[in-house]
Order: C-alpha cells, then sequence, then structure tokens
C-alpha cells in the first residue's frame, strides 16, 4: 500500500533564501503524525508547500502515489486533501453554520450553471450537506452556536468551526497548523478527543504544534525540522529526549550549561 503522504528531497527557496531543504518523510494511512519545530523551523511553510499555497523549488509531494507537485489548493481538495490555519479564515459575519457549509464545494454536483438555477440535485444535495454539517457540529461540541454569527464566538471556537468546515468535505487526509495555540487546558483536552475521533473514520492527520503535550498524547510518529532542515523523525518521546532537539529548542549554550 503506498504512503498516504510522501514527500522526497523537498526544497523551496524565496530568492537567494533557502525556507526548506531537501526535506521527506512518509505518511502511512492513518497515522497521526506531527511535524514540530523551533519558530522559524519551516513547519508552516511545508505545510503551504503539502497544501499547494507554495510550489517548492525541487522535489517530489504524493498523495496515495500520486505526484501532486505543483498542484493547485482546489484540485488537492479534490484529491482528498483539507487543512485548517493557525489564524482560521472566517466569514465573521456569517453564521457559524454557514461557515462550515464552505467546505462543501467540492462535494456539490454539477457547476455553477446548475447551482445558479437551483436544480433539483443541487437542492437535495444542499440539504443533505446542510444536515451533515449540523451532525459535524453537535459531533464537535458546537451544534448549540450553529446559527449564531461566527464573530460571536472565542477564537477557540474559530478553530472548532475551521475544523467542521474542513471535515465537510470528508478528506481523506487532513493538516491541522497549531490547532491547539491559544486554548485553555479544558480545550486542549476536547480537541485531543475530537482528532482521535478523526482518526477513527480512516483520516490519515498531520498536525504542526508547539504543545508537546498534545504531541505525545496523539502522534504516532514525528519528525522534527530545524532550520529548514530534517533534524530527526521517530516518536515523540525519543524526539523529546534526543540532545539535537533539545539544542535546537533552548540553544547550545543553554544545554551546556545544563550539563
Amino acid at each position: 500500500m503506498a504512503a498516504r503522504l510522501a514527500l522526497q528531497e523537498v526544497t523551496l527557496r524565496f530568492g537567494g533564501i533557502t525556507v526548506l531543504r531537501d526535506v521527506g518523510f512518509a505518511v502511512e494511512p492513518g497515522e497521526i503524525f506531527g511535524l514540530v519545530g523551533p519558530n522559524g523551523a519551516g513547519k508552516t511553510s511545508l505545510f503551504n508547500c503539502i497544501s499547494g499555497h507554495y510550489r517548492p523549488s525541487s522535489g517530489s509531494i504524493t498523495i496515495d502515489g500520486e505526484e501532486m507537485l505543483g498542484s493547485t489548493p482546489a484540485a488537492l481538495a479534490q484529491r482528498g486533501l483539507a487543512r485548517t490555519f493557525q489564524h482560521p479564515a472566517l466569514q465573521l459575519h456569517s453564521s457559524v453554520l454557514e461557515n462550515v457549509l464552505l467546505g462543501a464545494h467540492t462535494r456539490l454536483p454539477g457547476g455553477p450553471v446548475s447551482w445558479s438555477l437551483r436544480l433539483p440535485r443541487t437542492v437535495r444535495s444542499e440539504r443533505r450537506l446542510r444536515a451533515e454539517a449540523v451532525e459535524l457540529l453537535e459531533r464537535h461540541g458546537l451544534g448549540w452556536a450553529a446559527h449564531l454569527p461566527a464573530d460571536e464566538l472565542s477564537h477557540g471556537l474559530h478553530k472548532g468551526i475551521e475544523l467542521c468546515r474542513a471535515l465537510l468535505s470528508r478528506p481523506s487526509l487532513l493538516l491541522l497548523d497549531e490547532p491547539a495555540a491559544g486554548l485553555p487546558h479544558s480545550e486542549v483536552e476536547q480537541l485531543i478527543h475530537s482528532v482521535r475521533a478523526i482518526r477513527d473514520d480512516d483520516i490519515t492527520v498531520v498536525i504542526v504544534e508547539h504543545h508537546m503535550g498534545l504531541i505525545a498524547a496523539l502522534t504516532d510518529r514525528v519528525v522534527v525540522l530545524d532550520h529548514g532542515s530534517k533534524l530527526m523523525e521517530g516518536t515523540a518521546a525519543q524526539a523529546q529526549s534526543d540532545p539535537r532537539v533539545i539544542e535546537a529548542y533552548i540553544g547550545k549554550e543553554a544545554v551546556d550549561d545544563a550539563a
């Protein structure tokens, strides 16, 4: 079976600056895979390459064995990839439910003409997707907010809305960019429960996160990036005890002082 996601020698340059250098790893179907590293390590840039927002300078990115390098975000969404962002991009004056329904664009039949004409199959699909969106909100503890404007909810709940929007596209591969940032402890626990349930629905998850407790609780394996290069790959426990990782996070001088 092909890896759900595989990267080989992915390099990203902006002018004379190398942001990513020869990054490679494989994520197996059904894994929860972590991408960690200190600030500026290149984690979000790598996510942007995988999701089609950046085009790498060189390398290979495959999903289920199919080369996707250079594909647009829309093409990748059709291929089963969905992602969230560190800072959720919501339509704040629209309802929570309307924001979630934006994730259904890849699943509506026909095209702009049938949508504008409100053809019967389009109307039926919209009703089905609306019911599915409500169910997702209920499952993730947001059913009570379905008809509230998004700007009446907290930043943490905005992340829950964005997660439901991504899930409505029925992805096989979900990228989560710092989903725990800014969340109180109680909501982090709910997030851990949600991500485990997502994996149980046969969705492979790749997660960028600074919250090492969440990474340790959730991930099967992690890759650590530092200055755009792969530093190590292994379990979260192995990463937390690796001297190279400790040095990358707190600096060589601090490591030498502690020794």
